[in-house]
């Protein structure tokens, strides 16, 4: 049984009875005959010792005890059954104790996320693996086609041979997202700032893409709230924004409706503008919207190869929000299945000093 006494509890109840004890030995002490006096020290040793042994019990052996009871509960990852322990209480001890305890709590926090990470790793290395593998066995089919066929005429090696150059050119294009991809998240990849036109960027996106758009029949509409002017200026990194606004448009013309529409939104937001693009596909479920912004991650696993077809290279999306996040802001996604695709991102406005100004920026 372990006595819930703390230090300063015992270190009155020793200097007590250590006072009682000397005082009563002063007191009978010359009118104890020897047998007697040796017999009252004995008394006063065991006491003493006693005490320091409930001492010890209590404040050091007891806390040891309770330090290894945590760190088995730690091993099988029982957090739970410590978190009442975890209270400020002035013996060094215990806060030692509730020290390590938290500690070990923060280690296995990491132990965690380096488990997750390592997974997110060897999945990225897959698809990277599988995303190279499939131009390069194209291309190369193709070669070999034409080798093979000595008696081909020259319009099938033609043929073979742009469909060999269309593979490579693939290739470049995944090769080329992937170093961009690694030169954002180490953040060498400067942001150059300057004032641009957001709406006259848009429509001239829209007319890069306005032949995709019209293959699968989708109507491309701006909605534009600009101020008295006709113009919505924002401080960005113009060919930056500019690659972002294709991929999320892109996305949203190959991934929605057949004969739909897909919204581009421009409007002032308070101290900024909001860009938002919107596709009324299928919608994403809830337990994608927060991975869509993964290398290569595909919500439906069986488009991925009419997306590669397509020119996707699987990184849109991951390059998109670095580069957003570069800007100092965050693309977020509105979506419910059956009801389309939202997603948006704020820009900031430029001063009037920096209307006519270019600024890099890290």
């Amino acid at each position: 049984m372990r006595l819930n006494i703390s230090s300063r509890g015992i270190a009155i109840l020793l200097s007590l009875l250590v006072a009682s004890v000397l005082t009563a030995l002063a007191w009978v002490g010359p009118t104890l005959p020897l047998r007697q006096g040796v017999l009252v020290a004995g008394i006063t040793v065991a006491a003493c010792f006693l005490l320091m042994y409930l001492m010890f019990e209590a404040l050091i052996f007891r806390e040891i005890n309770n330090i290894y009871e945590g760190l088995e509960h730690i091993k099988r990852k029982e957090f739970r059954r410590m978190s009442n322990k975890f209270l400020f209480r002035p013996e060094p001890l215990k806060r030692m104790r509730e020290e390590i305890l938290d500690m070990a709590l923060r280690k296995q926090h990491e132990i965690d996320e380096l488990k997750r990470l390592q997974a997110l790793r060897r999945e990225f290395l897959a698809d990277v693996s599988h995303e190279l593998k499939t131009p390069i066995f194209a291309a190369q089919g193709f070669v070999h086609t034409i080798l093979d066929d000595e008696d081909a005429d020259e319009f099938t090696r033609k043929k073979f041979l742009q469909k060999a150059a269309a593979s490579l050119d693939a290739l470049d294009a995944l090769v080329q997202d992937l170093v961009t991809i690694s030169q954002l998240e180490k953040g060498v990849v400067r942001m150059r700032r300057q004032s641009f036109d957001i709406v006259q960027l848009v429509q001239d996106i829209f007319e890069q893409l306005e032949l995709k758009a019209a293959q699968r029949h989708v109507h491309l509409e701006l909605d534009a709230t600009a101020p008295p002017g006709g113009s919505l200026r924002v401080l960005a990194d113009r060919n930056r924004i500019r690659q972002v606004l294709i991929n999320l448009i892109d996305n949203a013309i190959k991934y929605g409706r057949e004969n739909g529409h897909v919204v581009v939104s421009v409007a002032e937001s308070g101290k900024g503008v909001r860009i938002s693009v919107r596709d009324d596909g299928e919608g994403i479920p809830k337990q994608h919207q927060n991975r869509i912004f993964e290398r290569f991650y595909r919500i439906d696993k069986s488009r991925t190869r009419e997306s590669r077809e397509a020119g996707g290279s699987g990184l849109g999306l991951a390059i998109s929000k670095h580069i957003v996040e570069a800007h100092k802001s965050t693309i977020r996604v509105r979506s419910e299945p059956g009801q389309g695709t939202t997603l948006e991102f704020k820009l900031p406005k430029p001063k009037q000093k920096e209307v006519n100004s270019d600024e890099v920026v890290g």
